[in-house]
């Protein structure tokens, strides 16, 4: 009797447990979840994930276009996803228009691969996006790839809908897409605030959640790619070898344990297992603490500021309260004497980011380093990266690429070229600015000569002179 209440004992325990690991391994559901087929009569199945024609009869989104036709590739060696092999190609503005029922962040991709056609030279294919009023692609030439690209945004939606234009640059241009992806995303994934970093100052930044932030790099550090079949909401983290800087005094590290995820830390759908299991270290093997960091380089345009969330997991530390180390951002200290163990409740292998704005410069370039700090210790790690990930936030135009607002490009659409537009524009503002010169000096001497009549009590007066008569 007493082995079978045992048994009982341990079969609850072994359930409970279970049930607890199967808890904390919920993949997330997103309220808002729009896969969409551009182009294709049916449906497409890609990483276990169901892409529905945007011909179906039961679709959700309403796809508003006067001139559109669908396309499928002619070229019967095409191995690419079968969500790339058609598309839906626009020689008028037009858009797709979708309801949301979750007000927040929403991750937006968009699908483009050149397709053979005997219908349309994608050399052609020259055309801006617009999402929800931010221009997110301007002047995208479509026929100058060479494989498929899949452009991601995070976009803040207030209102029941979000709404993907599509505007060729002019009537001789198309636009196209191959696949869209509208999800809304966990809340925890943007925050409202960051740390800005300048060469002269740290400081607090806000609205960060109302910005339309581009996906620029997404970086796996010491690890492998990782492709959206692993990774909790679908993205792909690249390895970091192509921004490595210098290798030299670092190592990678693995770890095949489990990743503690903390409440209020880093959640799994901030970054996935895959991503905070591996990363790069700055070791030294014996009394003397290595004076080298460790630098990536990456290519950004000037003229915008980035969100650059640096992942961290101490997955390499023997124990708690050892790891101390610097965090440079562009050269700038943006953290000081790191504890790694101090933000993460003192548990090891638990993850944490951190979120910095900076500015693109001239430079063309922005960097993230890590290295020893005073604190650091001797026969220890001095040094750690998991992951880097580099987002483009929109200017004061509301543009992720330029200067053009959008509503002059959808205003641009019927006189053709915004390219001739601009300058017509400015030659007009010009010639308007010259007349209004013109004729306030053709007042002002006007009124210099008008007559009026002298009261009788006073003197004449040269009118030229305006000195009095002899």
């Amino acid at each position: 009797m007493e082995f079978l209440h045992r048994n009982f004992v341990l079969t609850l325990f072994l359930l409970s447990l279970s049930t607890l690991t199967a808890l904390s391994y919920t993949f997330f559901s997103p309220v808002d979840n729009y896969l969409i087929d551009c182009g294709s009569t049916l449906d497409s199945t890609v990483d276990n994930r169901l892409f529905i024609s945007d011909s179906s009869r039961f679709k959700s989104h309403w796809l508003s276009s006067t001139r559109s036709v669908s396309l499928k590739s002619n070229n019967p060696f095409d191995v690419s996803p079968g969500i790339c092999q058609t598309a839906r190609v626009f020689t008028k503005p037009s858009r797709y228009e979708f309801e949301i029922k979750d007000k927040g962040t929403h991750m937006v991709r968009l699908h483009f691969h050149n397709l053979s056609s005997s219908k349309f030279d994608f050399n052609d294919a020259q055309f801006h996006v617009l999402v929800n009023g931010f221009v997110v692609l301007s002047d995208f030439i479509g026929g100058n790839l060479d494989s498929p690209k899949v452009m991601e945004y995070l976009i803040w939606v207030e209102t029941g809908r979000l709404v993907i234009t599509f505007v060729p640059i002019c009537k001789s241009k198309f636009a196209y897409v191959n696949a869209i992806e509208v999800i809304s995303a966990p809340k925890d994934l943007i925050v409202d605030t960051a740390q800005y970093v300048s060469s002269e100052k740290i400081e607090q930044f806000d609205g960060l959640v109302e910005q339309a932030l581009e996906v620029v790099y997404r970086v796996n550090v010491g690890g492998p790619k990782v492709t959206p079949f692993n990774d909790t909401l679908w993205r792909t983290w690249v390895p970091d070898n192509d921004f490595l800087k210098s290798s030299f005094g670092s190592k990678r590290v693995y770890f095949s344990g489990r990743i503690w995820y903390q409440v209020g830390g880093a959640s799994r759908e901030v970054g996935p297992d895959n991503v905070y299991n591996t990363a790069r270290v700055i070791k030294s093997t014996n009394a003397s603490i290595p004076d080298v960091n460790i630098t990536w380089v990456f290519p950004v345009k000037g003229g915008f500021k980035y969100l650059v969330r640096l992942h961290f997991c101490d997955i390499a530390s023997i124990s708690i309260a050892l790891l101390y180390f610097n965090v440079y951002v562009n050269g700038n200290l943006a953290y000081k004497d790191l504890d790694l163990s101090g933000v993460t409740n003192y548990v090891l292998a638990a993850p944490f980011y951190a979120d910095y704005v900076v500015d693109g410069d001239s430079s063309g370039v922005l960097t993230v380093s890590v290295g020893p700090s005073n604190m650091s210790y001797a026969y220890g790690i001095d040094g750690i990266l998991n992951a880097v990930e580099i987002m483009k936030l929109n200017n004061s135009m509301g543009s992720l690429v330029g200067d053009l607002p959008a509503e002059f490009i959808l205003n641009s659409w019927p006189r053709g070229n915004i390219h001739v537009l601009v300058p017509l524009i400015a030659a007009v503002c010009l010639l308007v600015i010259l007349s209004l010169v013109m004729r306030r000096r053709m007042t002002g001497l006007k009124d210099s000569v008008m007559w009026s009549k002298l009261p009788m009590d006073v003197p004449n007066v040269n009118v030229k002179s305006g000195s009095p008569q002899p």
